[in-house]
C-alpha cells in the first residue's frame, strides 16, 4: 500500500476564520471594514428601497421572508430584527446586512417598514 501526498501550494490567503461575515470581493476585508475606492457591494440599493422576499433555496422547501436593502449598522439591524420577529410572532435571524423572518410574512413586513418610515415594497413572485 502507498501514500499518495499531495503537495499544498499555499498562496498567504485566509484559509478559516469565524465571526467575520461576508468579504469585500475587491479588498477582501470584511464589508463592514470595506477601504476600496470600487465600492462595497452589500451596500444599499441606489434607489433607497427596502426589498421583502420570499426564499425556500437551502431550506428544505421551508420559506423565510428576507428584508434586504436596509443600510443599517449592525447594532441597528439587529434590534429592528428583533421587533420585526416579535410583531410576526416567529424566529428569525440577521445574516450579512439581511434580516430573515421564518414563514411568508411578507405583507406584514412591508406594512410594518412603511409604518416606520422605510420606503419598502415586495419582491419577487
Amino acid at each position: 500500500m502507498s501514500l499518495h501526498r499531495k503537495r499544498v501550494v499555499d498562496d498567504g490567503g485566509i484559509v478559516y476564520m469565524t465571526g467575520v461575515g461576508p468579504r469585500c470581493p475587491n479588498c477582501l476585508r470584511a464589508v463592514r471594514e470595506c477601504v476600496c475606492k470600487k465600492g462595497t457591494p452589500g451596500k444599499p440599493s441606489a434607489d433607497g428601497v427596502v426589498r421583502v422576499s420570499r426564499e425556500t433555496k437551502g431550506r428544505k422547501g421551508k420559506g423565510v421572508s428576507v428584508i434586504a436593502g436596509l443600510g443599517l449598522s449592525a447594532h441597528e439591524l439587529h434590534a429592528l430584527a428583533t421587533e420585526l420577529k416579535k410583531k410576526c410572532g416567529s424566529g428569525g435571524t440577521v445574516v450579512g446586512d439581511r434580516i430573515e423572518i421564518q414563514g411568508d410574512h411578507r405583507d406584514r413586513l412591508v406594512e410594518e417598514l412603511v409604518r416606520r418610515g422605510f420606503r419598502a415594497k415586495k419582491a419577487g413572485g
